[in-house]
């Protein structure tokens, strides 16, 4: 089974060559790694083609403005039977890919957990999941996300009902992890595969508190709602 790694970068050069070695060496010569970059003014696209690795596909000079589309830009390029998510700033664990493989027989949707580092590097919190906590469900993860996308691999039939993104989703893995848990299966797992970077310039501000306005936070919640009863509908 073929993989396929996702990465949306925009000015990733500080912590980019540190992922990509991570990843690399997790991947035969048949996966793939694929990246949508959305106009990067560093040196992101240098330090990429710096690898000459035929695994990487790259598709510069996208015009998004925006880490959900430029993730769904990556995403239809893959060709893997296996998508796994990746941000360009963390750093993957040496057997994440052993370990999710096995689970992704058996699960369409995998989520594993993860430590969480700072800037430099530095541990800051051991876990992110609270292992006792149930994550999975539409409308748990409706109240409260647990689908994040750093920690996410998916069976490409994921993409079947979640491609294209509905215009006004608030992130992509949410509609993603939604989409998995009402059309096919998920499974949260114990294991800390990755170390996600917290460093104050992230596209999101998951694992911090939500300073969005309530009204808006009830809005995008019954919009996905409202998108995947369209899904149900169209499938």
């Amino acid at each position: 089974m073929k993989i396929s790694v996702c990465i949306a970068t925009y000015n990733g050069e500080k912590y980019l060559k540190e992922q990509f070695d991570s990843i690399l060496s997790q991947l035969s010569d048949e996966d793939e790694i694929i990246i949508s970059d959305d106009s990067s003014t560093d040196k992101t696209l240098a330090i990429i083609d710096s690898y000459h690795d035929k695994r990487i596909r790259v598709f510069p000079n996208q015009k998004f403005h925006s880490p959900i589309f430029n993730f769904e830009n990556a995403l239809k390029h893959a060709r893997g039977d296996y998508i796994f998510l990746s941000d360009q700033d963390d750093v993957w664990e040496c057997d994440k890919v052993k370990i999710i493989l096995p689970y992704l027989s058996r699960y369409s949707l995998v989520v594993s957990n993860c430590s969480i580092m700072d800037k430099d590097g530095k541990l800051i919190r051991e876990a992110y999941f609270n292992d006792n906590m149930q994550k999975g469900g539409v409308l748990r993860n409706i109240v409260h996300n647990n689908y994040l996308g750093c920690c996410m691999a998916f069976r490409k039939e994921v993409l079947r009902v979640a491609l294209p993104f509905p215009a006004k989703i608030a992130m992509h893995d949410i509609w993603l992890g939604l989409c998995a848990s009402a059309f096919f299966s998920t499974i949260f797992i114990p294991d800390k595969l990755i170390r996600y970077r917290r460093h104050g310039n992230n596209a999101s501000d998951t694992a911090g508190t939500s300073s969005l306005p309530w009204f808006y936070r009830i809005n995008y919640r019954m919009y996905f709602l409202s998108q995947l009863v369209k899904r149900f509908l169209q499938f």
